[in-house]
Formats: structure tokens, sequence, C-alpha cells
């Protein structure tokens, strides 16, 4: 719930002309954590106990109650319409059970029946509530923002791109510790440097959008960060370690531009009464798409292992599984292409002359 809020806050205060600095600032926060997590995960993981992951969360949570309270004032939206209860109660299964399923499925955590019985109700809550919110005045979650292309683009081609996305932090410490021998500690040295490069990004993804527009980037740079993903399927424990940080560290810049450009692009025409749903929706398919990356991850490797007879995942199981995420992150390039060149020109500032 914080995600769309805290985004809706600053939606509402913030001209469109100003739209892409601000998603670079709201999300610049968000990545000290990546970079500083896994080290400090695996240091905590490999020197104390792995519990103590969960408990640093604590301290934390009630730092952000004391800074909200103090900084943050008590914004509230003017909506006369009833809370629409019963799409939030079939809205909940459907995600509940979609999340259940599809996180569970391929892992082997739990047998494949109630996996895929999880699955089959949620695809059912699903129709469940499409056929709710297209009868309802005020649906929780409105698909007729899915009218508007620079919003819909941002949907489809992101939802596609993030699956290559959430397949990384489930595929790359798996790889460097089962095939490369390294600790949890070495692992997290090595993969935060993919969110130090999306840090990186950050303050030049303005002027980058500004001169190749929305479209032009989300295709080439697409382009640029798949084959990079792909990349990460090569490395081997001979690579330099250099090699390998270099490698991350491009692919985590590439893909933050990706991001920032996606989630900018989303809000480009959406009136301002309409914010707040299209927050809501836009949020609640960039969760489900990163959990398809573990899902797809997690089964190309169980597949793979199959079909290799191998009893545990081996290098060649990860390189295969990187390259079928990657793959699929590509795809989002063509769907891009389908919107024109100069969309939401006017959030990028791009073709104006200075």
């Amino acid at each position: 719930m914080m995600v769309p809020v805290g985004r809706l806050l600053l939606l509402r205060n913030v001209p469109k002309s100003e739209l892409v600095a601000a998603m670079a600032w709201l999300t610049t926060p968000a990545l000290i954590g990546p970079v500083v997590g896994p080290p400090l995960g695996g240091f905590i993981t490999t020197y104390f106990s792995w519990r103590w992951v969960f408990d640093i969360n604590i301290p934390i949570g009630v730092a952000g109650i004391v800074l909200v309270t103090a900084f943050i004032q008590d914004v509230r939206e003017d909506n006369n319409t009833p809370f629409d209860w019963v799409g939030f109660v079939v809205s909940a299964v459907a995600m509940s059970c979609l999340m259940f399923g599809l996180e569970t499925s391929g892992r082997g955590v739990l047998p494949i029946g109630v996996s895929l019985a999880a699955l089959g109700v949620g695809l059912a809550a699903t129709l469940g509530y499409v056929v709710h919110a297209r009868a309802h005045p005020a649906p929780l979650i409105d698909f007729t923002l899915l009218r508007y292309r620079t919003f819909l683009v941002s949907v489809t081609s992101g939802t596609v791109f993030r699956v290559g996305v959430g397949a990384l932090p489930f595929l790359m410490p798996m790889m460097l510790q089962l095939s490369f021998d390294r600790s949890p500690v070495q692992s997290g040295l090595i993969t935060f440097a993919s969110s130090a490069g999306a840090l990186v990004m950050k303050p030049v993804s303005v002027k980058l959008l500004r001169m190749f527009g929305f479209r032009d980037t989300l295709v080439y740079n697409g382009i640029i960060a798949a084959v990079l993903l792909a990349v990460c399927g090569a490395f081997r424990p001979a690579w330099p370690l250099a090699l390998i940080y270099l490698v991350l560290l491009a692919g985590g810049f590439f893909r933050s531009l990706q991001f920032t450009a996606y989630n900018a692009l989303a809000y480009g025409e959406i009136p301002r009464a309409r914010m707040s749903a299209a927050t809501s929706l836009y949020s609640t398919l960039q969760q489900v798409s990163l959990t398809l990356g573990i899902t797809i991850a997690a089964a190309s490797l169980t597949l793979t292992m199959a079909l290799d007879g191998h009893t545990g995942p081996m290098l060649i199981d990860f390189t295969l599984s990187f390259l079928l995420v990657a793959l699929i992150s590509l795809s989002a390039a063509p769907l891009s292409l389908t919107m024109p060149r100069d969309a939401a020109d006017d959030v990028t500032g791009h073709g104006e002359r200075t």
C-alpha cells in the first residue's frame, strides 16, 4: 500500500513537465536498500542468523512511522462514491491466490496440486472481478484506464520487461552460491553492483529522456538491458571479478532508465482526478510481473534440471534460465513501438528547442 500512496502524494503536487525528475527522485531512496541490502544480508546470514534479516525491519519501520508523522500531511481525496467492498474481497482473493500459486510453482516446497489449485481459484476470482468491474460505477481497480495509450504501453511492455528483472534477484545469488561456491556475504558483495548501477542512472535519466523521448528510449534501451541480462547467464567462475561487476553495473544502469521511463510514461495522459485509480492498478500489476519473473525462473531451472537429469541446479541450468527471462524481457521492445514517437513529449520536453 505504501508504494501507490507515496506515488500518489507526488503525482498530486508535481506538474507533468517535472514528472520524470520527480519519479527519479522518488525511486532513488528505494535504491539505497538494494545497494546496502545484499552485502548486509549476506553478512548477517553468514556470521549471525538469517532470522535477523527480518528483525532488522522493526527499527526501520519505527523510524519510518516517526518521519511520516513529522513530515507528511494528512492529505485526503474528495470521494463521495461508496467503497467497493465486493471488488475488494474478490480482488484480494484473486491476488492472494495468484501470488501464492505463482510463488510456490516450480519450487518443490508444496505439492504441485496445491499450487495449481491456488492458481485456478485466483484465475476464477480474476474473471469474476473483471465482470464485477464492468458493472460497477467506481470499481476498486479500474481497467478502463487501459484506454489511455501511454498507460497501456507502460503496463503491457513494462510487465513483460519486469519478468526478467524479477528473476535476477532469484537467479544471481543462487548461481553465485551453488555454482561459484561463494558464501552469502561474498554473493551479496557482488549482486549489489546491479542496484549501484541503477542508483548512478537516476541523475541523468531526465536528460536522456529529453534527448530521445519515451518511445525510442524504451525500444533501444530495452534491447540493451535485455542483452546485458542474457550476458549474466554467461558468467563463469574463471571470469575476472571486475568484468562481472562491470556487466552488473551496466545492467542496473540501463534497467533503471527503463523503469524511470515506464513509471513516468504511465501517468503522462492520466487526468489528475484518476491518478489514485491509476497508481493502484499500476502498482498491482508491477508486483504480479515481478513475481512472474521468479516463477518463470524457478520453473525453467526445474525443467532444465529434469531434461539434463540433474538432481540440483548446475551452471548450464542457470545459463538457460537467464537466456529465457532475457528473451521475455526483449519482447517488451516491439510492444513500445505501438505508440507514436512523440508520445508524452510534454512530460520529457523531447523535441523542444532551447
